[in-house]
């Protein structure tokens, strides 16, 4: 005899070695997720930019940290003072107490950096590349180990600091979370008084047409020494480029008089090239404030044109080589350069394949382009620069100055704020001279 409800469906059996089925029917839920785990996703069932970047391999990394600096002291292997800089022109340290010098490793033999470039794949970071962590304090604080005092170094523009009480030098050796910390230091070679020199040369040869202000306010002795941060690249990459080429055949002229004009005739062709290529100590700016090239407010793009610099000769990171120099602390990781990176190995690329084309005299018009980079190796580097700055007021912030030396070969480039009227009288002065000229030709 029943109570009029329909009877109860009896239990699904569970599977052997799972979980029991879910329920179905009227009013079981339909929302249920699968078991976590029970159902992987199978990478070829999905898109290719979310497939490549599910099957690559993980970045591997390169330890360059330093055990014997983690203390924040670099001790004389002589004496053990802690009074150490740099021996001005040179890549050697010195000890200010005993005068006993000696030469830091370089980078790229101590971690093998200039081998494999044919032979990279994946992404290799050194730990002083890795990314920033978001919670990263500027100001680091060390117990100083020769009286126990507190000393405290802002890393946003110092790497060392001396101890108020027993003037024993510290410096942020250890590799932390906030970027401050590269992988090697590009020594200064170029010192104080032969910057300047430069810069007053420069200058000097343009203060025709400068500012009256600037060449008020023009102190060079105000130069500021600086560590830039980079990043420095190692690639191995291949490259497609389609388009057409154009040959000439013939040229000819049609009309007459002022509608004469000149016109030709080519052959069309469709132009193919690979290009597989290697990469070697690409440097990449690695602060946002030092890569905004925006050229309405500042002239960060001077930094640009005073490059190369000899990155092969760069050093193991010690705080001791920023005594007594600036230093700006990179902000911008690995995947935020990665497409800086990509555009720069198309612009080699394109570069490569111009000889290849040479027998197309109208030129090739490249339509089609493909990038596929499969290794790179990324090493975080501080790189010397001499800096003067001058700051024209104007509209919008006005315009940022730089005039800057390359702290290694001497090369000197800048901006100088100009008079316009007198740049507008001299164009204006020699378009009369010229037209004059013509004139007397002609007649």
């Amino acid at each position: 005899m029943t109570n009029g409800n329909p009877p109860s469906p009896p239990p699904l059996p569970s599977r052997a070695g799972g979980p029991p089925p879910l329920p179905t029917g009227p009013g079981s839920p339909q929302d249920v997720p699968p078991p976590k785990g029970s159902f992987p996703i199978d990478p070829d069932t999905l898109p290719e930019p979310i497939r490549e970047e599910i099957l690559k391999p993980d970045p591997v990394a390169i330890d360059t940290a330093s055990d014997e600096l983690k203390d924040g002291a670099n001790h004389c292997p002589k004496c053990g003072s802690t009074d150490i800089k740099q021996r001005p022109g040179t890549d050697k340290l010195i000890c200010l107490f005993c005068r006993n010098e000696w030469t830091s490793q370089r980078v790229e033999e101590q971690y093998g950096l200039g081998a494999g470039l044919d032979e990279l794949e994946g992404t290799i970071v050194a730990s002083g590349a890795k990314d920033i962590a978001a919670d990263a304090s500027a100001m680091m604080s060390f117990k100083c180990p020769g009286c126990g005092a507190e000393v405290t170094v802002n890393t946003e523009n110092a790497m060392t600091a001396r101890c108020h009480w027993c003037r024993h030098v510290l410096g942020v050796n250890e590799q932390i979370a906030n970027g401050a910390v590269p992988d090697a230091v590009l020594p200064f070679h170029i010192k104080k008084d032969d910057a300047i020199a430069r810069i007053r040369q420069f200058a000097g040869k343009r203060q025709f047409f400068a500012l009256k202000a600037f060449k008020q306010q023009f102190t060079p002795e105000n130069v500021i020494g600086v560590y830039l941060p980079y990043m420095i690249v190692d690639a191995k990459a291949s490259s497609d480029v389609a388009g057409e080429g154009e040959i000439e055949t013939r040229r000819y002229t049609v009309g007459s008089g002022n509608n004469k004009s000149t016109r030709y005739d080519a052959d069309v062709y469709q132009v193919r090239r690979h290009v597989d290529y290697t990469v070697d100590d690409l440097p990449m700016e690695s602060s946002s404030n030092r890569g905004n090239l925006d050229t309405r407010r500042n002239t960060n793009n001077i930094i640009n044109t005073i490059l190369p610099f000899d990155t092969k000769n760069a050093v193991k990171w010690n705080a001791s080589f920023l005594s007594g120099y600036s230093s700006e602390k990179r902000d911008m990781d690995v995947e935020e350069l990665r497409p800086r990176l990509e555009d720069q190995l198309m612009s080699i690329a394109r570069a490569e394949v111009e000889l290849s084309v040479g027998q197309y005299d109208r030129g090739v018009r490249w339509q089609e382009e493909a990038l596929k980079v499969h290794g790179s190796r990324w090493v975080a580097m501080y790189l010397p620069v001499w800096l003067y700055s001058y700051h024209q007021p104007g509209s919008n912030g006005g315009m940022l100055h730089y005039i800057a030396v390359n702290g290694r070969t001497g090369e000197t480039m800048g901006s100088i704020p100009i008079q316009q009227w007198k740049l507008l009288l001299v164009a204006l002065t020699l378009g009369t001279f010229l037209e004059t000229i013509v004139i007397w030709f002609m007649s």
